[in-house]
């Protein structure tokens, strides 16, 4: 009898063989749900919310974060991997194949008898083996422009459709290389994706408030000082507006954060000046970063050197929302993606995918490095422990052979999704590995062997190493694991 009963005979109990079952299954579940996401021919799975409302995804981390998971066990491994999403921006699918692969290997010979234990310093030993083999095959270069837009589109391919990917994979890997500073970290908050589509509910609504005067003189007293003291601010802003623009052909725009008054904005454009009201504040902390010039609290100290420059400046329509748009700004340090869309989820998929790649776009840089995707890194990691297995001492070798056959998940379920059978395409890439030596990874198109370097299919190397840490971590928790108790003191009430 386990103890807990003794002590609380209400308690719920799976014990050692039950307890391993339980989480494994758990774990193998939760992989066959995203398993069929994996790569640029993953499917898409919709999600429908209790309001009725529809997403389309086959990004891992929204279909973690809005999938409802009860089981304790599945809940763990979905927060890794939507940790690993947050710190990296990305292999939250691998994490979640990868982890259950670990689990099911592991328990083929604990099945056998061979204890956790001895699995889990296989485990240990193999990852720090992966480790060294994912340093010797980075590949560090210069990250021009190509390299990044090779890691966008790798990453985007993975999250929308081609077409869209290859449209989006520029956008991403510009706005970044225009906000990026040397010897600065990338703030990813200065590039704003901004959606067109239908009106937010989001507008504000004007309270009720009134103001009361003793008598109508003193009524009339206050509007002539209120309007004498409007028309001085805006007589200085004019007289700016004629010292910077005489005898040229420049336009003058003025942005306020709270509201201009009609007489103001009449006066101001009699000048021919172009007065926007009410901005946001993050707009306007935005705008001097992408234009240059300074934010004046006050029309006193207004001079030429607070001015920030723009080529364009113009309005446009979409329905009822009226858009600005500043653009062929000199030196932007911040930067707008526009997403136009038919309908929300589409648009939702777009923004989380654009996500991701300014994400693998940072990772690279900031990595100075990456590495070879389309399954090449596991390919060679599963090849090296195989090799390195005989240097291990007694039976934590069969955990490093089960670390070995988890990692090739990632290549079976490429080629699987793609149309492949797993085990040929598998056995042909792992062939033709071993007679070249160079890194090669699956041709999704013909389910042959490639190199995947020259064909321009880069992963991060912070993902990949993050992948590596985590996922042995998780795994050889659950793997030691030997006794499930349900004994809080919600579930012991009645």
């Amino acid at each position: 009898m386990a103890a807990v009963k003794a002590l609380n005979p209400k308690a719920e109990v799976a014990r050692a063989q039950a307890a391993l079952a339980v989480n494994i299954s758990a774990a193998r579940g939760l992989q066959d749900v995203l398993r069929t996401n994996l790569g640029p021919k993953g499917t898409m799975k919709m999600l429908v919310s209790g309001a009725g409302d529809i997403k389309l995804t086959k990004d891992g981390n929204v279909l973690l974060h809005e999938m409802q998971i009860q089981h304790p066990t599945a809940s763990l491994i979905a927060k890794v991997a939507t940790a690993q999403d947050d710190i990296t921006g990305d292999g939250t699918t691998s994490n979640v194949l990868i982890i259950g692969e670990l689990l099911k290997q592991a328990d083929l010979y604990i099945s056998e008898g061979l204890h956790p234990r001895i699995v889990t310093e296989g485990f240990e030993a193999a990852k720090e083996k992966a480790l060294q083999v994912l340093e010797q095959v980075k590949v560090t270069k210069e990250m021009d422009r190509e390299i990044l837009i090779d890691v966008a589109r790798t990453s985007l391919r993975t999250k929308v459709h081609a077409e869209l990917a290859d449209v989006l994979t520029e956008a991403v890997v510009d706005s970044v290389l225009a906000i990026r500073k040397p010897g600065e970290p990338i703030d990813l908050y200065m590039v704003e994706i901004m959606e067109m589509k239908h009106k937010s509910e989001t507008d504000t609504t004007e309270v009720n408030s009134g103001f009361f005067y003793k008598s109508a003189e003193e009524r009339e007293k206050l509007v002539k000082a209120e309007r004498k003291f409007i028309e001085e601010r805006v007589n200085k802003i004019i007289e700016l507006k004629r010292s910077v623009c005489k005898d040229t052909n420049k336009g003058f725009v003025v942005i306020n954060q709270k509201g201009i008054d009609p007489f103001s904005l009449d006066a101001l454009a009699k000048e021919g000046i172009i007065a926007l009201r009410r901005a946001k504040r993050r707009n306007m902390e935005r705008l001097t970063l992408a234009c240059g010039g300074v934010a004046m609290n006050s029309v006193d100290d207004i001079s030429i050197d607070c001015l920030g420059h723009a080529g364009l400046v113009y309005e446009y329509t979409l329905g009822e929302e009226k858009f600005t748009f500043i653009e062929k700004c000199n030196n932007p340090r911040s930067v707008t993606l526009l997403i136009r869309g038919p309908n929300k989820h589409t648009l939702t998929q777009i923004k989380d995918a654009i996500r991701d790649g300014l994400r693998a776009v940072k990772n690279a840089i900031e990595d100075g490095c990456v590495v070879p995707g389309a399954g090449a890194v596991e390919v060679a990691i599963a090849d090296a422990l195989v090799k390195h297995k005989t240097s291990i001492k007694g039976r934590a070798q069969l955990g490093v052979q089960a670390f070995a056959d988890a990692l090739l998940i990632i290549p079976k379920v490429l080629a699987q999704n793609s149309g492949y059978d797993p085990q040929e395409t598998l056995v042909k890439v792992q062939a033709e590995y071993a007679e070249s030596g160079q890194l090669v990874g699956v041709d999704l198109n013909t389910g042959e062997p490639m190199m995947a370097g020259p064909a321009g299919i880069w992963d991060n190397y912070s993902v990949k190493k993050q992948l590596l840490h985590s996922c042995t971590v998780i795994a050889s928790n659950i793997l030691l694991v030997d006794e499930i108790m349900r004994a809080g003191m919600s579930s012991l009430k009645g």
